[in-house]
């Protein structure tokens, strides 16, 4: 009797049950739309949760100078790990900015004509933006980076680039970086400290509407839950953007000592 169970050799071991890869599988989800709108939000929850946790940890800063510097040295100990997630997150946001843009190219491609009459009064004017505050995001994410993490803006760290634990002059003690001073400094520099408020202002209309989008791309909105989530979505947006502003309004006014 023949085996009739086909070979290895036959059907590669990375092959679905239709002998097809998992490229092959994996690609509708990519170049249709229904499949590029489900990325775009679960990349955007990704991106979202990374937002929060960001936020959070950010808050540190009226703990005090030590338990700010503690928790970036805590990030910086992770060595590999840290670029591994680095990585991983660029890769997420430059794979959501990419189907959004294509989403957009194909949107316009189906109507090269506009409508003769706009009736957009449904459509607010957050999800009439989302390409545009998308943008102005990865703009400022860009110039955050140069700011804070690369210090290829001007200067942003205060009293020396290294600091103790504890005294600057502590011989004893391993030297670090005051991420506290920079932040300090940082938000003392009114250009600075504006683009960053209106940056947050984009980011809450992108979140603002987003969020409840996800859930819509994703088949998980209902009537019955269409208000609820849109109402979750609006308050985790703002708590994210009222914490962010929270620290620049603390430098300001001296709620955060240097």
């Amino acid at each position: 009797m023949s085996n009739l169970a086909p070979t290895k050799r036959e059907v590669p071991v990375n092959s679905l049950a239709s002998r097809t890869g998992l490229a092959a599988w994996f690609r509708p989800y990519v170049t249709s739309t229904v499949g590029s709108k489900m990325l775009v939000a679960v990349t955007g929850l990704m991106l979202t949760g990374f937002v929060l946790a960001h936020m959070i940890g950010n808050l540190k800063i009226f703990a005090g100078r030590t338990a700010l510097n503690d928790y970036a040295a805590f990030l910086k100990s992770l060595g590999p790990l840290l670029w591994v997630a680095r990585i991983g997150l660029l890769v997420v946001f430059a794979l959501h900015i990419y189907l959004a843009l294509k989403l957009k190219k194909r949107s316009l491609e189906a109507r090269p004509i506009n409508y003769a009459y706009q009736n957009t009064m449904i459509a607010s004017v957050s999800s009439r933006t989302m390409l545009w505050t998308g943008l102005a995001i990865l703009a400022f994410t860009i110039f955050h980076l140069a700011h804070f993490t690369f210090g290829w803006v001007g200067p942003v760290e205060a009293n020396g680039k290294m600091v103790g634990n504890h005294e600057p002059n502590d011989a004893e003690m391993p030297t670090r970086h005051d991420v506290y001073g920079m932040v300090i400094h940082g938000f003392r520099q009114p250009v600075v400290s504006i683009l960053y408020i209106v940056a947050q202002m984009l980011l809450l209309m992108h979140l603002g509407h987003g969020i409840p989008s996800t859930f819509q791309s994703l088949g998980l909105n209902t009537p019955r839950t269409q208000r609820m989530i849109r109402a979750v979505g609006w308050l985790l947006a703002l708590v994210i953007v009222a914490g962010n502003i929270g620290i620049v309004v603390g430098v300001w006014f001296d709620f955060v000592k240097p």
